[in-house]
Formats: structure tokens, C-alpha cells, sequence
């Protein structure tokens, strides 16, 4: 015996009454439940719809869905911060790794020449905070807008529009430049300021501009049901 379409939108419903507000968990949640159900009814045909699916949901104990839902957002977390790492590594071989010793050197003697005004050197790294929550709100609010046209979240899609861990990084340079004073730095403290701006820079790329902007394709890759469901 095989769920009708509207037993199966009721699962996604029942779903969201459970708080999984992401698409792509409903989807997986729904096809479990379905195949338990169907299964259920081999066993036993005279148990409704509605028990069965109370009797599986219990299986998933007190706290339900949110343990699934903790494992998934910690596994495309994983997913999309080697995402960032794999295209951090292609600043580091060739050509792109002169574009970015470029950058390093540009930095390094900007510091060097500024370094008496302390000031100065710390507005480098205030803007490179403000850039990144700018970016990081205009992401989250288009892909807000996206998923209230299409009314469907995707997890992936939330974690590369601006919720990922990553976004703990930015917090580096704010350290880094609060603890700065006017002292004279000697080149080994520039050298580490000066590759630490540039790497910071590059993960704004990265997460900002990069990936958002093959986001589709990574997408499409991870949900095959992506490109009919959006």
C-alpha cells in the first residue's frame, strides 16, 4: 500500500509543525517516514494513517526532529567550510599565488610606512569588518527575499548566504587591531598583520562574492531535487 499525495503533504506539514523549516530536511524526513509507514501497513493494514505516523515519530524520541536537523546543519557546515578552504588553496598555487604575494607585499609596505599611526593601521582592518557584516547582511536579505518568493529554505543555501561558522572569523581582526598600540612593530609582527589582512581579505572574497556566486551549481550538486523543487 503506497501514500496518497495528499498523505505525503501532510507529512511535510507535519514536518514543519515540528520545526524543520528547511526544504531539503523535510524531504529527507518525509521519505523516512514514508517507507516506515509503508512498511508499518505490510505488518499491520488496519492501523490508520495518522497512528502510524505518530508511532514512528516517537522512535525519533523526546526531542524529535532536532537532533537530525543538528547532525545535518553540522555536516553541510563541514561541507561548505572545505568549500572555502579548496578555493582558499587556489590563491596559493599558480598564477593566482602572485596575485596574492602581490597583495602581501602592498600590505606589508603600507604598514611599514604607516605604522607611527596606529590609527591608521587599525582602520584597515575596521574596514574589512564593516565590509564583511555589509556583505553578510545583503546575502542573508536576498536569499530572504529568494526563499519568501519561492517559499522553500534550503539549509546549504541559508549556511552560504551568511549563517555559516565561518562567520566567527571576522572577529580576528577586531581582536587583532583592539590590542594594537603606537609602539614601532618590528617586520616579523608586520609580516604576520600584513598575511593576516590578506588572508582575511580572500576569505571575504571566498564567502562574500565567490561562492554565493556559484551557489546553483553547488546546489544542484548536493540536491539532485533541487533544479525542479526552487
Amino acid at each position: 500500500m503506497k501514500l496518497s499525495a495528499e498523505q505525503i503533504e501532510r507529512l511535510y506539514q507535519f514536518t514543519r509543525q515540528h520545526f524543520v523549516e528547511y526544504y531539503d530536511l523535510q524531504t529527507e524526513l518525509v521519505d523516512h517516514l514514508a517507507i516506515a509507514i509503508e512498511a508499518e501497513w505490510q505488518e499491520n493494514s488496519k492501523i490508520s494513517f495518522e497512528d502510524a505516523l505518530q508511532k514512528e515519530f516517537k522512535k525519533f524520541g523526546v526531542f524529535g526532529f532536532m537532533e537530525v536537523v543538528e547532525q545535518r546543519q553540522a555536516a553541510l557546515n563541514k561541507k561548505y567550510n572545505k568549500l572555502v578552504l579548496n578555493e582558499l588553496k587556489t590563491f596559493f598555487s599558480i598564477p593566482k599565488i602572485i596575485v596574492t604575494f602581490l597583495a602581501f607585499g602592498i600590505v606589508f609596505y603600507a604598514s611599514n610606512y604607516l605604522q607611527q599611526g596606529v590609527f591608521i593601521i587599525q582602520l584597515f582592518f575596521l574596514v574589512l569588518c564593516v565590509l564583511f557584516f555589509v556583505g553578510l547582511t545583503t546575502l542573508a536579505n536576498r536569499n530572504k527575499k529568494n526563499s519568501k518568493a519561492t517559499g522553500k529554505k534550503w539549509l546549504l543555501k541559508e549556511i552560504i548566504f551568511g549563517y555559516s561558522s565561518l562567520t566567527g572569523l571576522i572577529y580576528i581582526p577586531i581582536q587583532f587591531a583592539i590590542r594594537m598600540d603606537g609602539e614601532n612593530f618590528n617586520s616579523w609582527y608586520l609580516s604576520v598583520f600584513s598575511f593576516l589582512l590578506v588572508i582575511l581579505g580572500l576569505l571575504e572574497y571566498i564567502v562574500l562574492i565567490l561562492i554565493p556566486y556559484r551557489a546553483e551549481d553547488y546546489l544542484k550538486e548536493t540536491y539532485p531535487e533541487y533544479e525542479f523543487a526552487k
